[in-house]
């Protein structure tokens, strides 16, 4: 079966380098993954609560945050051997984003953080419930929609970018309106429907017997995944909050 995933840390290339890791405490595991990922949670939360506490540097830890994850992200990606080293790294700057941002967002919406983080949590818990229980299968014409819905989120968000420097700014993916609303919706199931694919991609990588620091990088790419998830909902949140 292939291994795709709209995640770009996780796709179906990510093993094709590899032998078969067969001699055993060597191979990546599933039990294995999920503890590396209890730690890259831990990192993100260290930081975060960092940010959180401290909101006289705000303006200072959000774009550290922000380009320290993003160059982890990309050494990640090209360098799955150093996983081990720049996966906590990576959670770790990103927990700076997050505190800050987070902070950002209660500061105007006292609240709006609890819920988001409960959301998050509920939506992780109840797709991985439904993956084992069979109820939500990763077949084919699953991934190609999932991923083909990710491209266009990201391409659009890439105009987005694209078009600030030039003092243009696409309202309705940042303003109170419905049509605003409903895009934020519609991000927030892609992003949740790419943890499906997380799980599988992971799940496949254990059966394939892809070397130990394997894990790490299968928690890379499920944080990944998740501080997406965790950022949108939190968007829509306060655009909902915005309309009271």
């Amino acid at each position: 079966m292939a291994m795709r995933s709209a995640n770009p840390a996780l796709n179906k290339k990510t093993f094709a380098a590899f032998d078969r890791a067969v001699a055993s405490g060597q191979a990546m595991t599933i039990e294995g993954t999920v503890n590396k990922t209890a730690v890259l949670m831990a990192c993100v939360l260290s930081t975060a609560f960092y940010s959180w506490t401290h909101p006289q540097q705000i303006m200072g830890l959000m774009p550290a945050g922000i380009f320290g994850g993003l160059i982890l992200a990309f050494i990640t990606i090209f360098k799955k051997q150093w996983a081990g080293i720049t996966a906590p790294l990576y959670a770790l700057f990103e927990g700076l984003l997050l505190g800050s941002l987070s902070l950002y967002f209660e500061m105007r919406f006292p609240g709006i953080v609890m819920n988001a983080v409960m959301l998050t949590f509920g939506t992780l818990i109840t797709l991985l419930l439904a993956y084992r229980s069979g109820l939500i299968k990763a077949t084919e014409n699953f991934k190609l929609g999932v991923i083909a819905a990710t491209g266009g989120i990201f391409f659009m968000y890439m105009i987005s970018f694209v078009l600030g420097f030039f003092g243009m700014r696409m309202s309705f993916l940042h303003d109170s309106s419905l049509l605003s609303i409903g895009i934020s919706f519609v991000v927030v199931i892609v992003a949740a429907l790419n943890l499906v694919l997380d799980f599988d991609f992971i799940e496949q990588g254990a059966a394939y017997g892809a070397p130990g620091y394997m894990e790490w990088y299968g928690a890379f790419g499920l944080m990944v995944t998740l501080i997406w998830l965790y950022i949108e909902i939190l968007h829509l949140l306060a655009k909902l909050q915005s309309r009271d």
